[in-house]
């Protein structure tokens, strides 16, 4: 019976890469190419930050995603992202972190009326800003940076925050769409900043792209006010799903090839350049 257990149980799937759409287009490539639409479970690592703030991208891979999600009528990419960063209120605070939870303050109901149905539960920057509870008023960023600054040298379990509330989120409801995105922690090294990320689930096709996107800018954020490079991204996903469109859906071509070209090519990359480095040239 062990043996049998042993057998049965699936290896992780890791995939390692230079940028987002690099470690994007190898897991679609590999559902694509394998039976089932699920990869559980799922690593992957990003190492391609350059000692700075701006999060590589292969603008192939970007724009044929977000034209697909368009005609799926799902959000685009960036959307996404800004769920778990808030890139272009980080932008108006011009490197001012307490101007940037000011503003997202002041923004959150603004977020939550627009679309209730999704957003009704929170955002994953809501929680880890807005929690509820907790120490400076429930904003879990606030207090790892202003520990980092006041503390050099403690333990680094102290790094981390979470999204997931058991008070709140263990429901019996068949399907929750919200939080997937569990946990982050974020590791200084002398390398710079690791950031790390836990999802229960994730879904491939309209998620997962601004998913990473979006939490690359959140560990740029955190490593600028730390002071240290960006080194690493590193998200573990329970189970990752392709359920929101086929995979033989003639619509996925123009991403099929964009994803084949960029592992064909993977140096053509474009760094997208986030808020944080322009505050970051501007301070």
């Amino acid at each position: 019976m062990t043996n049998a257990i042993r057998a049965e149980t699936p290896e992780p799937l890791v995939v390692i890469g230079k940028s987002v759409s690099e470690v994007y287009a190898k897991i679609l490539l590999h559902i694509l190419d394998h039976p089932g639409n699920e990869i559980a479970p799922l690593v992957l690592s990003i190492d391609g930050f350059d000692q700075g703030y701006d999060i590589p991208e292969d603008l192939r891979v970007r724009t044929a995603l977000d034209a697909l999600l368009r005609t799926k009528k799902k959000i685009d990419v960036e959307d996404v992202a800004y769920t778990i960063f808030p890139q272009r209120l980080w932008t108006m605070a011009q490197g001012r972190r307490a101007k940037l939870f000011e503003f997202y303050k002041m923004a959150f109901p603004f977020y939550r009326a627009q679309n209730p149905k999704a957003n009704g539960r929170g955002l994953y920057f809501e929680r880890l800003t807005m929690y509820g509870r907790g120490p400076c008023d429930g904003n879990q960023l606030e207090w790892i940076l202003s520990q980092y600054d006041n503390r050099q040298g403690v333990r680094r379990s102290m790094w981390q925050a979470t999204t997931f509330d058991p008070e709140r989120d263990h429901n019996a409801t068949a399907q929750l769409g919200f939080p997937c995105l569990q946990h982050v922690s974020f590791v200084p090294t002398t390398a710079g900043l690791v950031a790390n990320a836990f999802y229960a689930t994730q879904q491939l096709f309209d998620k997962a792209y601004g998913n990473y996107l979006g939490l690359a800018q959140l560990a740029a954020f955190i490593a600028h006010e730390m002071r240290l490079p960006l080194a690493r991204l590193n998200v573990n996903v329970g189970v990752a799903k392709l359920e929101r469109i086929s995979k033989t859906d003639p619509a996925m071509k123009p991403l099929i090839e964009a994803a084949r070209a960029c592992l064909a090519s993977p140096g053509v990359v474009d760094a997208t350049v986030t808020s944080v480095q322009l505050t970051a040239q501007s301070a």
